[in-house]
């Protein structure tokens, strides 16, 4: 029997199959009432790294948007920087789930790190998210301490699905220039919705009644529906030819692996250089749970790494 990676057993012993989508939508409501009474959410105070909340403006509608920059200090010339796209399933999360990590990449690296507050579903579906992550793209690359030809665009599970859309769209528009894309287990593909012949034994956290509801929220219409547009879900993109460099990641376990797999082969049949790393007997989201376990160490290690060689080369 196909069991978890030894140093995920204790936490996937007591992690759910999956959040029941009636749960997602208390948390819904709960982090709308959050957001109303925390408009400024407090800026940490972290030694080494100065962070500052910037309000970016929509490109095509009349708000802002967010943006959480990670800089170290004292570095007077312009940095290489990863914009980067929180998970949640396109209906959670903030740009600070993410802020230890980003913390951490800024230390170790000496590169920016812009963490997007993208609009959420259902209330602002497709294309609202994406296009707040290109206007905060569109900022990044114009800020004067910012290298313009060495930024990153990456994320986490629904935020890496929006980082591969983003990069889809920043590459057709011809406009800025994408360096690289870093793929935590990517949300790719809303056919897989439709699946049932995937062994949900062994997932955690985000099983197919989350997806689709998830991939609806999103999308304002049914997955697996013939007009979802590539931006929305990559992995239905006909072309990939032209894309920057890829580390992409994902475990066995994950509802997203073979979606993500697929996408990889589909970058390296296109010429594109992609960097895969699966972990075997690893679920959705396992880097939050394990953070201190090895198997997560060098999970991060290995993503941490290649940013270095395609930004800072």
């Amino acid at each position: 029997m196909t069991t978890f990676h030894p140093d995920l057993c204790p936490t996937a012993r007591f992690l759910p199959r999956s959040v029941h989508p009636a749960l997602i939508v208390r948390l819904l409501r709960l982090r709308e009432g959050l957001r109303r009474s925390q408009k400024n959410p407090k800026v940490p105070l972290v030694a080494g790294v100065n962070i500052q909340d910037v309000l970016v403006p929509s490109l095509t509608e009349a708000h802002s948007i967010r943006v959480r920059l990670f800089r170290p200090e004292h570095t007077p010339q312009p940095v290489p920087a990863l914009l980067w796209i929180h998970g949640g399933g396109f209906v959670m999360g903030d740009s600070e789930i993410d802020e230890a990590n980003n913390i951490a990449i800024v230390r170790e690296t000496g590169i920016a790190v812009a963490a997007v507050n993208y609009r959420l579903a259902p209330r602002h579906p497709f294309p609202a998210p994406l296009e707040d992550c290109y206007a905060a793209l569109h900022w990044l690359n114009s800020q004067p301490n910012i290298r313009p030809d060495r930024i990153a665009i990456g994320g986490s599970s629904a935020g890496a699905g929006l980082a591969a859309g983003l990069v889809l769209m920043a590459h057709d528009r011809g406009e800025i220039p994408v360096a690289f894309q870093l793929l935590l287990y990517p949300m790719l593909d809303d056919r897989t919705a439709l699946r049932t012949d995937i062994d949900m034994t062994n997932v955690r956290l985000w099983n197919n009644n989350c997806n689709r509801f998830g991939w609806r929220a999103y999308l304002q219409k049914d997955p697996g529906s013939a007009d979802v547009h590539p931006y929305a879900a990559p992995a239905r993109r006909a072309d990939l030819g032209g894309l920057p460099p890829t580390w992409m990641g994902m475990g066995t376990f994950d509802l997203f692996h073979d979606e993500d797999l697929a996408y990889a082969q589909r970058l390296l049949q296109s010429g594109v250089a992609c960097e895969l790393r699966v972990v075997e007997g690893a679920y959705h989201g396992f880097d939050l749970f394990s953070p201190k376990s090895n198997v997560v160490r060098q999970f991060r290690q290995s993503y941490v790494d290649a940013l270095q060689r395609a930004l800072l080369a």
